[in-house]
């Protein structure tokens, strides 16, 4: 061996100086938890002091497991599920996995690349924003060993486990509470995404069997910004009936419509009242407060592992043993509404 090259710490390298066997260090670095503390400390020691880098997919073949989670979420800008994001990729790393985060976009259309890539990485979960529509890829999905959870949504017929919340609620709850405040003309902005338009679609049907009037509406694209709120105001000047009450599909929209209805001399709520969606940080702090729909973000991505642990445990997926966590929702009542 020439003075450049470098040996590579083998297994047994680590084994021997720890003072146990190869199959100890072998299930030290596939299942930390199941190895007595002391000697998991010895094992530490021996990886730092040999620079032993494990071949974590050759343990995986071995183990039918791969400790890789793939995490798949529309977007992380300003962003909803960033609580949910932390709480997951936090606790995970702690168990030993190593987390694939992938952006699907607003529409979700590269979702399908992505969980391809997930399955052929033979990922012990999937971690989803929302639902599948495509029946093929589901199938797929159905048919694989990987722990899939639906979050963000709760499908009537989930693929595996699913936790979240029913948007069309969402929708038919705020509806209701606009007109307990006595709002007569609602004006819906919506995003462009399949979460958001059934949070549309409960509030126009539950407003429809209400009071027989059909809501103004307009959809936009998503991701929605700041700046989209302060665009869409001339649109709504121009509705006939004017609105007294609009509702938002994201909390960065109603802030950029209360921002630009303010510059032209509305007063809010007295002229305008604005809810949002997300009750993000700021939310509280503006002027007006925002009226807004708490959801806990981060409750989703501790159900979500909470899951994947009982699982990594052995459990076999059955459907009859669908886990479906329903988190809830809460309108937070600021000054805005």
């Amino acid at each position: 061996m020439s003075m450049n090259e470098k040996k590579i710490a083998r297994l047994d390298d680590v084994a021997r100086l720890a003072g146990v066997s190869t199959a100890t260090v072998s299930r030290y670095i596939n299942a930390p938890d199941v190895v007595a503390e002391a000697t998991a400390e010895r094992i530490r020691q021996a990886i730092e002091r040999t620079g032993y880098i494990p071949n974590l997919l050759a343990g995986g073949l071995a183990s039918r497991r791969s400790r890789l989670v793939a995490l798949l979420v529309p977007d992380i800008t300003h962003s909803i599920y960033n609580l949910t994001i932390e709480a997951m990729s936090d606790a995970l790393s702690d168990d030993g996995y190593v987390v694939m985060l992938g952006l699907t976009g607003a529409d979700d259309a590269r979702a399908p690349a992505l969980i391809e890539a997930a399955l052929a990485r033979r990922a012990d979960g999937i971690i989803l924003t929302g639902s599948v529509a495509d029946p093929r890829l589901r199938a797929r999905l159905e048919r694989d060993d990987a722990t899939v959870i639906e979050t963000w949504n709760l499908p009537n017929r989930s693929i595996d486990a699913a936790v979240g919340f029913s948007h069309t609620e969402v929708g038919q709850a705020v509806a209701r509470f606009v007109r307990q405040r006595g709002y007569r003309y609602p004006f819906l902005l919506t995003a462009d995404s399949p979460r958001a338009k059934a949070r549309r679609n409960g509030f126009i049907a539950d407003w429809i069997a209400a009071t027989g009037a059909s809501p103004g509406d307009a959809v936009l694209a998503s991701p929605t910004r700041f700046g989209m709120g302060r665009t869409a105001f001339a649109q709504l000047r121009a509705n006939t009936p004017a609105p007294d009450v609009v509702i938002c599909s994201s909390d960065w929209l109603a802030h950029g419509l209360i921002a630009e209805a303010q510059s032209a001399g509305l007063r809010v709520p007295d002229d305008l009242a604005v809810v949002g969606f997300g009750n993000l940080p700021f939310a509280a702090e503006m002027q007006p407060a925002l009226t807004t729909v708490r959801i806990d973000g981060a409750r989703i991505g501790r159900e979500a592992v909470a899951i994947l642990r009982r699982r990594a445990t052995g459990a076999a997926r059955k459907p009859e043993d669908a886990v479906r966590v329903d988190v809830g929702f809460e309108i937070v009542v600021g000054a805005s509404a």
